[in-house]
C-alpha cells in the first residue's frame, strides 16, 4: 500500500500479514509534569527542535530540552484553558505564542519565561486556535466562538473580524504554508472555509470557497505537493482527504477507527490524536490511540486501493490513559533523527511526558521509523470504549 503521495514500495517487514505480530517502539524515559492531576494538552517544538513547550491543564506552559528532557522553566499568566501553543513565530526564534479561553493570545520570551505582548478578543470570546501569516507575515489570526479575528503583530491592533462565515465555534485556523495570504478555518459547524487575507478583510469579498465536511471538525493539516491537500479529522473520529484548491473531497473514511483497529492485535482504536506527514517520504500517517494509552502510526493510502494500512510504529506501555499530543521529532530536522536516538514525545491525561527511542542505525529508509522494535504477544482485543473527549 502506498502512503499518500508516496512512492516507497510496501514490504512484508513494514506491512505484515493480518496474523503477524505487531512491533513497538522502546520507551526512553518519562517525566511527570506535576504532582497534581493535570493533563498534558499539547506538545510543540521549535523548527530546529532545540526547545519543546508543553501546555497543561493547570493553565501553565512548561519548557524542556527535547533531546534530554531537561526542564528549563515555565510560563504563567493565562487565566483559562490553554487551547494551542506554538514555537514557530516567524523571524522570532525566542518567542512562544499561546491562546486561551481567557480571550487572549500571548507572546512569551522563552529565555526569561516572561510575557512580552498580548492581544485580546471581545468579552467572553474564547480563542481556540491561532496562526501567524499574511503576505508580510505580520498578520495574527485567532479563531473563537464563531468568529475569526485578525491583528497586526507590529502594533497589536485588531484589523478585521469575520463573523458570518461560521455559525459555531472555530476549531482551527491555518495560513497556507506556501501561500501566506490564504487562510483556511474549520468549525464545529462542519465547514472548511478558504479566505484571501490581502487588503481589507471581510466576509463578503474574501471568502473564496467552502468545503462541507458534514460533521464537527476537530483538526486539519496540509500535506502533499505544494501543500495542495488537506487531511481532516472530525469529532466523531472520521478521516477525510481534500484538495483545497479545487474544493473537492478525494476520499472519506467514515469507519476509520474500525479500519485501523483491524490492522493490529491491541485494543480497539478509540480516537485519533493527529495525523503526521513526512515530506521526506511524502507519506501520511493517522495516529490512533486506545483508552489505555497505546498508540499506532497507521499509513493512509490515497491511491487505489484506498485504505488504512498496518501500523508502522506502535508506542505502547508509556501511558495509562488518553494521549492528547504526539510530537514526532525525527522528520522536523535532518540531525534530530540521529540525536540521542529520539523518535519523539507524547503527552496525555495521566500527566506524563514520554520520550520514545529510535534507532540511528536503522536499515530502513523510513526517516522516522524505528528498527529497534520488540515483538508484542498477541492478545484478545478489548471492548470498544466510548469517545474519550
Amino acid at each position: 500500500m502506498d502512503s499518500c503521495g508516496g512512492s516507497t514500495a510496501a514490504s512484508s517487514s513494514i506491512y505484515p500479514d493480518a496474523g503477524s505480530f505487531s512491533k513497538r517502539l522502546a520507551m526512553k524515559n518519562t517525566i511527570q509534569t506535576n504532582f497534581g492531576e493535570d493533563y498534558v494538552f499539547q506538545i510543540a517544538s521549535s523548527p530546529d527542535i532545540s526547545n519543546m513547550a508543553v501546555s497543561l491543564s493547570t493553565d501553565t506552559i512548561k519548557l524542556y530540552l527535547p533531546a534530554t528532557g531537561q526542564f528549563l522553566g515555565e510560563c504563567r499568566g493565562h487565566r483559562g484553558t490553554i487551547h494551542e501553543i506554538s514555537l514557530e513565530v516567524p523571524s522570532s526564534p525566542n518567542l512562544l505564542c499561546s491562546c486561551s479561553s481567557d480571550s487572549t493570545i500571548r507572546m512569551w520570551d522563552i529565555r526569561t519565561f516572561k510575557q512580552v505582548s498580548s492581544v485580546k478578543a471581545g468579552c467572553n470570546q474564547e480563542i481556540f486556535s491561532f496562526s501567524i501569516g499574511g503576505s508580510s507575515s505580520n498578520l495574527l489570526a485567532g479563531g473563537g466562538n464563531s468568529q475569526i479575528c485578525f491583528w497586526d503583530l507590529r502594533n497589536g491592533k485588531q484589523v478585521a473580524c469575520l463573523e458570518e462565515s461560521h455559525m459555531e465555534d472555530v476549531t482551527q485556523v491555518r495560513f497556507v504554508p506556501n501561500q501566506q495570504n490564504k487562510l483556511i478555518s474549520s468549525s464545529v459547524d462542519g465547514l472548511l472555509c478558504l479566505f484571501d487575507t490581502d487588503g481589507n478583510i471581510n466576509d463578503d469579498n474574501d471568502l473564496q470557497s467552502v468545503m462541507n465536511v458534514g460533521t464537527s471538525i476537530g483538526r486539519f493539516g496540509f500535506f502533499g505537493d505544494m501543500n495542495q491537500r488537506l487531511w481532516c479529522l472530525t469529532h466523531i473520529e472520521t478521516l477525510s482527504i481534500w484538495d483545497w484548491v479545487d474544493g473537492r473531497r478525494e476520499m472519506n473514511f467514515e469507519d476509520a477507527r474500525s479500519m485501523a483497529s483491524n490492522k493490529w492485535n491491541l485494543d480497539h482504536i478509540d480516537y485519533f490524536v493527529d495525523c503526521h506527514y513526512s515530506e521526506v517520504e511524502d507519506g501520511l500517517w493517522v495516529i490512533g490511540g486506545t483508552g489505555a494509552g497505546s498508540l499506532g502510526f497507521f499509513p493512509v493510502s490515497c491511491k487505489p486501493p484506498f485504505g488504512i494500512g498496518y501500523p508502522e510504529a506502535i508506542l505502547d506501555g508509556g501511558h495509562e490513559g488518553i494521549v492528547r499530543s504526539v510530537l514526532p521529532v525525527s522528520t522536523k530536522a535532518s540531525v534530530t533523527g540521529q540525536k540521542n536516538g529520539v523518535f519523539g514525545w507524547t503527552g496525555g491525561e495521566d500527566g506524563r511526558l514520554v520520550c520514545w527511542l529510535s534507532d540511528g542505525n536503522s536499515a530502513t529508509n523510513k526517516s522516522w521509523i524505528t528498527s529497534s522494535l520488540v515483538m508484542k504477544t498477541p492478545r484478545a482485543r478489548g471492548k470498544i470504549r466510548h469517545k474519550p473527549y
